[in-house]
């Protein structure tokens, strides 16, 4: 018997020593995977699960974004349990407890009314659930209470009402970035609408006209014509996305283009000069387009048909960075405090919507920085320069549309 237990203690005896070896290891506060001591490690732990909630949650609250992002939210917390929840359901449950799901929305009622948190005690028949205790804290947005997170625990725990009203807090402020987004897309979404609503009245209207005036004359031309008609109204109303090429937009330009040359003959000559580079650059749909037409209006429609002749020049060239597209004309200019106040709005004289309309897309998309920079006066002409950053977040083109 003594012998047993003498080679129990020889056996044994390298076990503990690991174990101690080990337990003084750790319990030193030395670096971390060269994330510093454990302290510092559990900060870049909690930012990085925090992290990776967050994308989820800028899509909006639904049930796809609170499955993906709950177990994270449920790290953040350390919960047996966390669910989030709309005004009407629970959008994902994750961890134990799933069955008290209907308690839940139940006993929400007044949260979801009130905007304040709560704690209750959770009733439950099955001896080993370690779901007794809920948190609710609201998820709010510009003051409208859009849901709740509820952290699920075996008991109260005052810790745990302030975790969550922070986590919910940090939640609510991811779903007013989301709501901020989706209002910047439907601001520009109806912008776009806005613009072409106005750009196709006149332009239908003017286009068939000299369209029909060569039916009888000449049909080949009148073919040709109706073909840049049909290519171009197919890329103003097309719904592939927000965003285009600078290739794409130059060449409905040149369509459009087509259309003015067949209505105002000699009278209009146009140069342009363009950097093969910076034709893939991407931009937004339909932004350079309107600043043509501003210069045929004021370069040919702004004169009397006895004034002569109007050249417009578009360069486009590479600028490092930047794409730099110009837009001159010859033509009868404007005031300039007049055409601070169309930018901004102040008055909306025929054919001052368009700029007024691409400055604030431009501005929108790449930052007040990126405004259009118009250069003009009375009788002087007017010269339109664009900014165009090649790289930026989220502007991607949708590609190029092809003749059906």
């Amino acid at each position: 018997m003594s012998g047993f237990l003498a080679g129990l203690c020889v056996a044994v005896l390298p076990v503990l020593a690991a174990g101690v070896w080990l337990g003084r290891r750790t319990a030193r506060p030395k670096s971390l995977g060269g994330l510093g001591t454990p302290v510092e490690h559990a900060t870049f732990e909690t930012l990085h699960t925090a992290s990776l909630a967050a994308p989820p949650l800028r899509a909006g609250l639904t049930e796809e974004t609170a499955r993906k992002s709950a177990r994270k939210l449920r790290s953040l917390l350390g919960t047996d349990a966390l669910c989030l929840t709309d005004r009407e359901q629970v959008l994902v449950w994750d961890g134990d407890g799933a069955h008290h799901r209907t308690e839940i929305m139940e006993r929400l009622a007044d949260a979801l009314d009130t905007g304040r948190g709560e704690a209750f005690r959770l009733t439950c028949d099955i001896l080993d659930c370690s779901v007794r205790w809920a948190v609710v804290a609201p998820l709010t947005v510009d003051d409208r209470v859009h849901g709740a997170l509820v952290a699920c625990a075996p008991r109260e725990s005052a810790v745990l009402v302030r975790a969550a009203g922070e986590v919910a807090r940090w939640v609510s402020v991811q779903l007013e970035l989301a709501d901020l987004d989706q209002s910047r897309t439907r601001l520009i979404e109806a912008e776009i609408r806005a613009l072409r609503a106005q750009i196709s009245p006149h332009f239908i209207f003017n286009s068939l006209a000299v369209i029909a005036s060569f039916v009888r004359t000449d049909p080949e031309r009148a073919r040709e014509l109706l073909l840049e008609f049909a290519d171009f109204t197919r890329y103003s109303f097309r719904r592939h996305g927000d965003f285009t090429t600078l290739a794409d937009e130059l060449h409905a330009i040149d369509h459009y283009l087509a259309l003015v040359r067949a209505r105002f003959g000699d009278r209009l000559s146009v140069t342009l000069q363009i950097a093969p580079e910076v034709l893939p650059v991407a931009l937004p749909f339909l932004c350079l387009q309107p600043l043509v037409e501003n210069a045929v209006k004021h370069g040919l429609e702004g004169k009397a048909v006895s004034s002569g002749k109007c050249h417009i020049q578009i360069t486009a060239q590479d600028a490092g960075a930047e794409a730099l597209v110009v837009i001159e004309d010859d033509g009868s200019g404007m005031d300039p405090d007049l055409l601070r106040r169309i930018l901004a709005r102040e008055v909306s004289p025929s054919g001052g919507i368009g700029l007024s309309n691409v400055d604030d897309r431009l501005r929108q998309v790449y930052g007040d920085d990126y405004g259009l920079v118009i250069e003009t006066a009375t009788g002087a002409g007017m010269k339109i320069t664009v900014r165009i950053p090649k790289y930026q977040p989220g502007v991607h083109s949708a590609g190029r549309l092809t003749r059906e």
